[in-house]
This record gives structure tokens, sequence and C-alpha cells, in this order.
């Protein structure tokens, strides 16, 4: 593989962070990337690894997924070889983000997480997001990790009736 063809990896994520005003996680990214046969699994992880040693993106590990921010390092970066990226490969990001934008937002709007509190029991903190306000935030003091895992993965999936349940019974 060629210096020039990972930095053209480099600049298509760089890009793709620079677009959105929110975390895009390793799976999203990868998600467009490998959809669109650009290169394969290894050689993106690679590339993923050189722009968070290099201070160009800023990578979070939220329970099981790795969320990514671009730097300002990056964006001058990519301000000076962003001429670099072919356009139709701009058009496809662009086209991804049309398509995927609020799906994208949605899986980052919700966010649970837990982890063993001094007490020795575990705490599980659930959130909602919308640009960055917190909607909702709670956090659950359980006995067990099963029990905090199992909690993480339900608010992933019923999040917005157990909102709607809280907001009919407090409003």
């Amino acid at each position: 593989m060629t210096n020039s063809t990972l930095t053209l990896y480099k600049l298509i994520v760089l890009y793709m962070l620079n677009k959105v005003d929110f975390p895009l996680s390793k799976a999203q990214i990868s998600d467009f990337i490998l959809g669109k046969e650009y290169t394969n699994f290894l050689t993106l992880q690679e590339v993923l690894n050189d722009l968070v040693d290099a201070g160009f993106v800023e990578s979070k590990t939220m329970r099981n997924r790795t969320l990514l921010t671009i730097t300002q390092e990056g964006q001058n970066t990519l301000s000076y070889f962003e001429n670099r990226i072919n356009p139709e490969i701009i058009e496809d990001i662009n086209e991804y983000f049309i398509n995927n934008n609020m799906q994208i937002k949605n899986e980052l709007a919700v966010q649970a997480q837990y982890y063993k509190n001094t007490a020795g029991e575990y705490t599980a903190e659930l959130v909602v997001k919308d640009k960055n306000v917190n909607l909702i935030s709670l956090s659950l003091s359980v006995p067990t990790e099963d029990i905090a895992s199992s909690i993480c993965a339900n608010w992933q999936k019923k999040n917005e009736s157990i909102y709607q349940y809280l907001t009919k019974e407090l409003f």
C-alpha cells in the first residue's frame, strides 16, 4: 500500500469527521468506507490509529463504542489537503450523510455505560442527548455486572418509551 493511498484514506476520515458537529463511531466510519469498498478492515484500523496517534483525531470509548472527533490540528491539516480527495468520493460522503444523518445522530444520542462503584456494586449511567444537551440522565446502582449490562442493553432499545413514560408521569 502506497503512502499516497493511506493519506487519501486519512483525508476521507478527516473529511467525514469535519462534516458533522458530533462524534462518529468507528463502526459508522467503517460502515461507509468498507461499504464503498475503498479499503479493507485492517487498513482502515491502521488509518484510524495513525490519525489518533498523530493528534488529528480524538478517540473516546463508551461501553462498546469508540467515538471519534476531529481535532483543531486535524481540521487544519484537512484544509491544506482536502483538494486531494476525489470529487466523487466527496459526493459519496455527502450523500451518505444526507441518507443516514438521523440514524447516525440517534445512534449517538443514546448512551449507556456502567462501572463498578465504591460500594462494590455497579452503576449504570443512561443518557439521551440532543445537540450536546442531556434530555435525560439517569444513574442506577445495581448489585451485579450482569444486571448493569442488561440495563444498558435495554436502554438502547427502550429509551424512547421510558422517556415518554417519565415525562407523562412527571408533568
